[in-house]
C-alpha cells in the first residue's frame, strides 16, 4: 500500500471510528475503583466522600497518596488514547480519541454510565495535543482554588473547572489561527479547540449535574426535619 493510501485509510471513517472506540473504552478504565480494590480499607467511593469516582474524593476517602495516584492513572488515559487515536486516524483522530476518552470517563458502560467528572483524563488529552497550553491550565487552576473564588470546595472546583474550559478553548483557537508551534503535539487545527470545547461542555455537564444533586439533598434534608414540639424548643428553655 502506497504512503497516500496509508494516509487517506488513517484520516478516512475507519481510522476515526477506530480512535473513538479506543479512546472512549481507554477512558473507561476504573481507576479509582481499582485504586479503592487496593486500598483494602473498604472504603467504596461512590458511596462515600462526594460519591465521584475520581482523584479529588479519592485523596478525601483513600488518602494523598492514592488520590494522587488516581488522578495520575486517568492523566495517562487520557493522553494515552490521544495517542493511539493518533495512531489509528491522525492528527483528526487524536483529538476525536481524546474526548471520547473523556466522555468513556464520564459515562462508563461497565458501571452504568456513572462515572466521574472527567477533569483529569482532560488533562491528558491537553498534555498529547496541547502541551504548550498545559502550564497556563495548571496556573489558572492554581489561581481558582483560593478561597476567594468560593466559600466551599465544590464552587471553587466548579468556577475553576469554568475559567480553565473557557481559557483552553479560546487558547486552542488562538493556536489555531495563528499557526504558532505546538510542542510535541499535531499541528493546531480547527480540531483542536472543537475538541477543547466538546470535552469542556462534557466535564461541566457533569459539574452541573452534581451541583442539582446537592440541591436536591440539600431540600429533602431540610424537608424531613421535624420541628420541636410545642413547649419544648429553645425558646422554653429560657
Amino acid at each position: 500500500m502506497s504512503p497516500a493510501a496509508v494516509t487517506a485509510t488513517r484520516t478516512g471513517p475507519a481510522g476515526l471510528a477506530g480512535a473513538a472506540l479506543a479512546g472512549y473504552l481507554l477512558g473507561t478504565l476504573p481507576s479509582a475503583d481499582v485504586a479503592a480494590r487496593l486500598a483494602a480499607t473498604g472504603s467504596e467511593l461512590r458511596a462515600e466522600g462526594t460519591g465521584n469516582p475520581g482523584g479529588a474524593n479519592a485523596l478525601v476517602v483513600l488518602g494523598k497518596a492514592w488520590g494522587y495516584g488516581v488522578m495520575g492513572a486517568d492523566i495517562a488515559k487520557g493522553a494515552a488514547a490521544c495517542a493511539v487515536g493518533r495512531r489509528l486516524g491522525g492528527s483528526a483522530g487524536a483529538h476525536l480519541a481524546g474526548t471520547s476518552a473523556v466522555v468513556g470517563h464520564c459515562f462508563p458502560v461497565w458501571n452504568g454510565f456513572r462515572g466521574g467528572k472527567g477533569v483529569a483524563a482532560s488533562v491528558g488529552q491537553c498534555v498529547a495535543t496541547f502541551p504548550v497550553y498545559v502550564p497556563f491550565d495548571l496556573g489558572l487552576a492554581w489561581l481558582t482554588a483560593t478561597p476567594k473564588w468560593g466559600r466551599t470546595v465544590g464552587a471553587r472546583t466548579l468556577v475553576a473547572t469554568g475559567v480553565a474550559s473557557t481559557a483552553w478553548v479560546g487558547a486552542a483557537s488562538l493556536w489555531w489561527r495563528r499557526g504558532w508551534p505546538n510542542g510535541w503535539a499535531p499541528r493546531a487545527t480547527a480540531g483542536l479547540p472543537v475538541a477543547a470545547a466538546a470535552s469542556s461542555a462534557v466535564i461541566l455537564s457533569r459539574f452541573a449535574a452534581a451541583v442539582r444533586r446537592t440541591k436536591v439533598h440539600a431540600a429533602g434534608a431540610s424537608g424531613n426535619r421535624t420541628p420541636a414540639p410545642h413547649g419544648r424548643g429553645p425558646q422554653a428553655a429560657r
